[in-house]
């Protein structure tokens, strides 16, 4: 059964003209559902973790100043949002929904997160909408329980994954693979264990050819037993903060490539949804949607 990590707090409001499309943590769920993708039975809601799962990702100075709302002006500009304690909250739920989603993969094979894709969050600071990594704090949680071993994380969003890079950069059990938009945000990136950065307007057939050739390559190399896909839709032409060329199609048949190779591999996969900022909300709730259904048909 597919299990996807989905909690009314994900859709926190935020203050009227700000450009991050909140509405899709709300809209996705409906879509799935309207189009009998998904039944209620498949969504589960996530609580707030204990503090200890932070910790194996997140100094604890940075991680309490945030709790307490403490961080310099500075610190906060970098993030983006106005700090408050719905929105600590709503990162630490989306944290816990990674983690849990992470153990249904483990028994089902695939499972996924509505929001999640939290890249931009270093080990000591925030920046870029991030807050707390929840892909790197699942792939720890796995670890420090002994649910896996040696894990790749496969971040497809349009930009770097430069959070993740850092958390993981002296840590050869993690294997960090980032392919992006080389001039997008952000501008100075750090070194993941494997970086492709992409031309402006790269197309379908170049990218998915490059990515054909690349993860089963890194799959035989770094012999994983767990997958983190972090697979973003600001991959798309129409994207507003993306400047790949990618068609609604060419992003679907990525998600379909990377998900059947977990499936054909036998090894789990977690997928965190990312970005997605096209004019149109329905074009980002239908390139979303791809993603479920193909989990849907290719697993069950």
């Amino acid at each position: 059964m597919l299990k996807i990590a989905f909690h009314p707090i994900y859709k926190h409001p935020l203050p009227e003209g700000h450009r991050f499309p909140m509405e899709k943590y709300d809209l996705l769920p409906q879509q799935l559902m309207y189009e009998g993708t998904c039944k209620p039975i498949n969504f589960f809601e996530p609580q707030i973790p204990n503090n200890k799962h932070f910790f194996s990702v997140h100094d604890p100075d940075y991680f309490f100043d945030l709790l307490h709302l403490r961080l310099s002006q500075k610190a906060a500009r970098k993030i983006g949002f106005p700090l408050s304690d719905a929105l600590i909250e709503r990162e630490m739920i989306i944290a816990d929904g990674t983690m849990k989603a992470s153990e249904f993969a483990l028994q089902y094979g695939i499972a996924m997160n509505i929001a999640g894709g939290t890249h931009h969050a270093f080990s000591n600071r925030g920046e870029a909408f991030c807050l707390l990594n929840d892909q790197a704090i699942g792939a720890k949680y796995l670890q420090n329980n002994h649910l896996a071993t040696k894990i790749l994380i496969v971040d497809l969003d349009v930009h770097q994954g430069n959070g993740t890079a850092e958390i993981f950069q002296n840590d050869e059990t993690i294997f960090t693979f980032s392919m992006h938009g080389k001039s997008n945000y952000p501008f100075q990136k750090e070194k993941s264990d494997l970086d492709i950065a992409l031309e402006n307007s790269t197309n379908d057939e170049t990218y998915l050819t490059i990515l054909k050739k690349t993860l089963p390559k890194l799959i035989y190399q770094e012999n994983p037993d767990f997958i983190y896909y972090l697979c973003g839709v600001d991959v798309i032409e129409s994207d507003k903060l993306g400047k790949l060329s990618l068609t609604i199609g060419g992003c679907k048949e990525r998600d379909r490539f990377v998900i059947q190779t977990c499936f054909d591999h036998k090894i789990p996969i977690m997928c965190s949804m990312g970005g997605g900022y096209s004019p149109d909300i329905k074009t980002i709730v239908e390139a979303h949607a791809n993603t479920f259904c193909l989990a849907q048909e290719i697993y069950f």
